[in-house]
């Protein structure tokens, strides 16, 4: 299988898995509803936000455009970088993490796009349904990116000369497929620059190279 094809069954796995969780969520729990999968460690925890990953947001409708907009930049430039890494046979493991990146960031592009026309909003007391008679609760670019992991793995309290010996939780934010794509991809590609971006040291060396060889035909010409 040649690289833009397993490039593009990533994104397209990625994408199904994460919309199909999402869709079913968002239309069989209702806002807040939490659903322990990993007893006390896992839970599915339906919550919505107006921006970024792990429920991190821009204030305002205008933050919310602006957040929408730069994201659909993104993936425009993700997608012409990718093209560029695969006709320079860049290595496969940058192509497939970036391809998870991009995945990941039109998750949630499809969320903030889309989700506020096609469906009603969610409650603490009745689930979304899609396609709404009366129209869906947000116009294009407003809708809410849908949540729902919670791995809230360690629980205690701190000291009492700290915070007052108020609680904590570890892990407090709660993500979504997209989210953990994006995040796994990056810490990936932080793991193993020297191998992933060889590509432009080969380059930089094979430009060198070049330029020893003109500095040499120009001195044999003299």
């Amino acid at each position: 299988m040649s690289l833009t094809r397993k490039s593009i069954l990533i994104i397209l796995v990625i994408l199904v898995a994460d919309q199909t969780l999402k869709i079913l969520v968002k239309t069989h729990m209702t806002l807040y509803q939490q659903i322990p999968f990993l007893g006390d460690w896992g839970i599915l925890h339906f919550v919505e936000n107006n921006g970024m990953a792990f429920g991190l947001s821009l204030p305002g409708s205008l933050g919310k455009i602006l957040l929408t907009s730069f994201r659909i930049v993104a993936v425009v430039a993700i997608g012409f970088y990718l093209r560029r890494l695969i006709s320079l046979k860049a290595h496969t493991g940058l192509i497939l993490t970036l391809s998870m990146v991009m995945a990941g960031a039109l998750g949630n592009i499809i969320d903030s796009v889309f989700y506020g026309l096609i469906f009603s909003s969610s409650s603490p007391v009745a689930a979304a349904t899609m396609f709404p008679e009366g129209g869906g609760y947000a116009p294009l670019l407003h809708g809410k990116v849908v949540d729902m992991f919670y791995f809230p793995v360690i629980k205690g309290n701190y000291p009492d000369w700290f915070r007052g010996g108020s609680s904590f939780i570890f892990f407090r934010p709660v993500f979504n497929i997209a989210d953990s794509s994006i995040s796994v991809a990056v810490a990936i590609i932080l793991l193993n620059q020297k191998r992933f971006f060889r590509h432009i040291e080969d380059k930089e060396a094979e430009k060198q190279v070049e330029e020893k060889v003109e500095d040499q035909t120009e001195t044999s010409e003299v």
